[in-house]
């Protein structure tokens, strides 16, 4: 749920608040209840360029990531054909340090399915953990035109 001011987020919010017994008299106490969704799990097909093979993946979509991710040991499990980049993207954390694993040196090609569009799409390989695909902003871009 989004809101244009704060005065409308406070007239949405639960009525149970407590108003101030002190300086202010009939001010409220306002707590926020509810959660701003940034991440969220979908399933999307990816198909190789080269051989048309598939595989459904489990995807994290995250609208604070700058890029389209796949890890490592997926894209090798499946046999992704992995394009080296002409200069290495240098990969940050959240707190601004650069990454222990360095830089992302590789990409894949796909197409990209998801609920009846198809996309071809470039994928930067890096290391993920447990997570195989992280769409980010890019993602949401190219299938929400009006998001700039």
């Amino acid at each position: 749920m989004a809101y244009n001011s704060k005065d409308a987020a406070k007239q949405c919010m639960d009525k149970s608040s407590k108003r101030c017994s002190k300086k202010g008299g009939g001010k409220r106490k306002v707590r926020r209840t509810f959660k701003i969704l940034r991440k969220m799990w979908l399933n999307i097909g990816l198909e190789k360029i080269d051989t048309h093979e598939g595989i459904t993946v489990k995807t994290l979509l995250d609208s604070s990531t700058t890029g389209i991710f796949m890890d490592r040991k997926m894209a090798a499990r499946h046999g992704f054909k992995l394009q080296k980049l002409i200069r290495p993207v240098a990969v940050r954390n959240v707190n601004g340090m650069n990454n222990s694993v360095g830089a992302i040196t590789h990409q894949v090609k796909v197409n990209m399915y998801y609920k009846g569009h198809v996309k071809r799409m470039k994928i930067e390989v890096c290391n993920l953990g447990r997570t195989e695909v992280i769409l980010g902003m890019p993602w949401l871009q190219a299938h929400n035109p009006e998001i700039n």
